[in-house]
């Protein structure tokens, strides 16, 4: 019983950690009700839950080095953190959310190009798999193109685009700076989406903002989110330091169920024939990258020169939290895993 105690606490903390990035879409809609635009819910959750981890995690901050891959990831985490909470506002939920999980056709684009990996077959098929079930999902009789029917998906499309390429960052940031902690690099994802969120919001129209009780309600909300946001992602890094990284990402899928039945019993979403059959295949793609990928180790990168053998970098990081955000460094990277879950909302 203890065994299987000590097994099964990883898998549920990744589970629990799913189902609140499932459900996180609920309470950013309460706040737009209250007058917080999407581009203010996400710099302001996002500013809150980088200075949660930098208060907690403040003595990894001697391990931060310059390079220009930070803000670079700074600003692939605020496309995706935008993205996401800006569609999932304004648009269908499942819809967004299944065109934010076209990870496996952009991942290996991007990591071809940034990570020198070589294009197989397998990852080809996988890709096209995925944007299939994209094109099954947003045909329409009316527009007769696959593509994306409003802004909101707009915004869900490039999130996922976003959350590929911080991915493949993180990968490139942690064989470039080996020795800065996770958390860290978390804190510039969660603050990379501050400040592009910030920006964005200038461009957004501001409805009358909360005043009174509203305010205060928001204010509640937006810190409540934060913090959830960042000891969220602490309890799946606890999660994923300890299971297989394909298994992980097929674990992380259950985000979609919880997804799916949230906006049927709060939004009153019903996802229609297309969008089943569109999202089994984004699914299936999400889950055999992990499987396709289990055994494999992340290549040196030319640009940098050899690595350090996989395992032997980052001490025991893994169990640190850190932020999604969705952070997924640790054993993923050392494991070669792909489908990372994203570093934030």
């Amino acid at each position: 019983m203890t065994n299987w105690l000590r097994n099964g606490w990883p898998t549920l903390a990744i589970m629990l950690g799913a189902s609140v990035w499932g459900m996180v879409w609920y309470p950013l809609r309460m706040l737009a009700a209250l007058g917080v635009t999407g581009t203010a819910a996400s710099a302001l959750t996002s500013g809150t839950g980088c200075l949660f981890v930098l208060v907690v995690r403040h003595r990894a901050l001697k391990t931060v080095r310059w390079h220009w891959l930070l803000p670079a990831l700074a600003l692939a985490a605020g496309v995706t953190n935008l993205g996401f909470v800006w569609g999932a506002i304004h648009g269908q939920v499942m819809r967004v959310l299944l065109l934010f999980y076209l990870t496996p056709a952009w991942t290996a684009l991007f990591a071809h190009f940034i990570l020198h990996e070589r294009l197989t077959w397998s990852g080809a098929a996988l890709a096209a798999l995925s944007l299939a079930g994209a094109m099954t999902m947003l045909w329409s009789p009316q527009l007769g193109i696959p593509v994306p029917g409003n802004p909101a998906e707009w915004a869900g499309l490039a999130g996922g685009m976003g959350f590929a390429m911080s991915n493949v960052l993180i990968l490139k940031t942690s064989r470039v700076l080996p020795d800065m902690k996770p958390e860290m690099r978390t804190g510039v994802i969660f603050g990379g989406a501050a400040l592009f969120g910030a920006l964005a919001s200038l461009f957004e129209p501001m409805p009358a903002p909360p005043v009174g009780a509203h305010l205060g309600t928001a204010a509640l909300l937006v810190l409540g989110l934060g913090l959830l946001l960042a000891s969220n992602n602490m309890l799946v890094q606890y999660g994923l330091s300890r299971v297989p990284a394909n298994r992980a990402s097929i674990i992380m899928l259950f985000e979609l169920v919880v997804t799916a039945l949230s906006a049927w019993l709060f939004a009153g979403e019903v996802p229609g024939p297309r969008e089943w059959a569109g999202g089994a295949c984004i699914v299936l793609a999400s889950a055999l990258s992990s499987w396709v990928h289990r055994t494999k180790t992340a290549p040196p990168d030319p640009a940098i020169g050899e690595t350090d053998p996989p395992g032997e970098h980052d001490g025991d990081d893994g169990e640190q939290g850190s932020g999604h955000g969705r952070d997924g460094d640790g054993d993923d990277h050392r494991k070669g895993g792909k489908n990372r879950p994203r570093a934030m909302v």
